[in-house]
């Protein structure tokens, strides 16, 4: 297959069985995107959409995705961009540059949670404070 240079949104609930090429599937009570990797191998691609993973915005009639789709864990090892629906191909991470992104990945994702966490913990207190 050849890659994609355009991904279109397609609102959904849940994704369907199998992904059609060119098409970016976005559910928002999942507050998940999925696609086919965009350089044509035809492995899945699943986006989870929060302040610690991706962010969606939509002009109402593209989407574009922040930050960049790095499909470190599939055999092709993509790296891309979605804008106005436009795919804006990056360069090849090495694997220590991998390394360090999956790092700040789980590190921005546990301070997210931990936040999210001590949050509610606050205010759970405040509630039962005499």
């Amino acid at each position: 297959m050849t890659a994609v240079a355009f991904l279109r949104p397609e609102f959904v609930e849940s994704f369907p069985p199998e992904m059609e090429r060119g098409v970016l599937y976005v559910s928002i009570p999942y507050a998940t995107c999925g696609h086919l990797c965009a350089c044509g191998c035809g492995q899945e691609v699943v986006t989870p959409l929060s302040p610690a993973q991706w962010t969606l915005t939509y002009n109402g009639q593209n989407i574009s995705l922040c930050p960049s789709i790095g499909n470190w864990g599939l055999p092709c090892r993509s790296h891309y961009w979605i804008r106005d629906g436009a795919v804006r191909w990056g360069r090849r991470y090495t694997a220590r540059e991998i390394a360090d992104n999956r790092a700040r990945d789980r590190r921005d994702l546990q301070e997210y949670f931990s936040e999210r966490l001590h949050g509610r913990i606050a205010r759970l207190y405040r509630r039962l404070r005499p």
